[in-house]
């Protein structure tokens, strides 16, 4: 394992007043009605994804997915899955979130950068998503990186990856979707390579530092044996991260094959990411590059 430091880079009066009054308040009531999961699949469409909704083993999991650009001449096929973050699972802090979901897709957003064949996995009852009978606010809560969710989300890809046979799969995941990334690699055989930014990869120690309640009967990468040797491992943290910092995630991936972490400095948890992608992909497929 090696730890990298990475430079920042440069960088009304009448009437007619208050009839566009009347106009903007209007457009922000509109806005306001709308969803983050209607949000995110207009964003989606406008970016030529197809959406789909697939089974996984107790849920509905939403899906989007770039495959048009797929290059059919290769005998194998190498896609990136991306796994979103936690989204808001609370509106503050005892007061649980009716829908999780993110209101600021970063994950969806880095998607529509990549030239590869890629999945957007959605997470159980997110996405428009919460009226499947197993949803309750326990799974975005103390249970989102649960057994049941674990099991669900690699049920779904397991799908994907047999209807477009899959060979080969990078995980992509921010925050808390890389814990998951890493928790579905124990169950993929197809998984070569994890990427993952500011990712939550030690809970226990995430929610110590920030005196929340533990995330009980939720998986703990941290916990769980070694990812076998031939997945390799990028883990990319920012120097001013302070929801997981650069030193949680050296501990938490300490005992990985494989692995290296890059510090970018100047970058916080959620935003930036989008100014650093097209470097991170390029090293992506240099390091990648003999899994097709």
């Amino acid at each position: 394992m090696g730890t990298k430091n990475v430079p920042t880079r440069p960088g009304f009066v009448g009437s007619r007043q208050g009839q566009c009054i009347i106009v903007i308040l209007l457009a922000l009531l509109s806005g306001a009605c709308t969803t983050p999961a209607a949000r995110n699949d207009s964003f989606a469409a406008a970016s030529g994804f197809t959406r789909q909704i697939v089974t996984g083993a107790d849920f509905s999991h939403l899906v989007f997915m770039a495959n048009k650009r797929a290059d059919t001449r290769n005998e194998k096929s190498l896609w990136h899955v991306y796994i979103e973050g936690d989204g808001t699972p609370w509106v503050r802090r005892h007061v649980v979130a009716t829908d999780p979901t993110s209101a600021e897709p970063l994950m969806l957003q880095l998607m529509a950068q990549d030239s590869h064949p890629a999945i957007y996995l959605g997470r159980p009852c997110y996405h428009g998503m919460l009226r499947d009978p197993a949803c309750n606010p326990w799974l975005w809560t103390y249970g989102r990186y649960s057994e049941q969710v674990v099991e669900s989300m690699s049920a779904a890809l397991a799908t994907l990856v047999s209807e477009n046979a899959i060979t080969s799969l990078v995980l992509i995941g921010h925050s808390g979707g890389g814990t998951l990334a890493m928790l579905l690699a124990e169950r993929m055989p197809q998984v070569r390579f994890i990427v993952t930014l500011a990712g939550n990869l030690d809970i226990d120690a995430w929610t110590t530092r920030h005196g929340y309640t533990k995330l009980v009967s939720s998986l703990n990468p941290a916990r769980r044996p070694p990812l076998p040797r031939h997945i390799d491992q990028l883990h990319y943290v920012g120097g001013d991260d302070s929801n997981v910092p650069p030193e949680m995630l050296e501990a938490a991936v300490s005992q990985q094959r494989n692995a290296k972490i890059f510090v970018l400095n100047g970058l916080g948890h959620e935003h930036g990411w989008d100014d650093y992608w097209a470097e991170i992909l390029h090293t992506m497929d240099f390091t990648g590059r003999g899994y097709e």
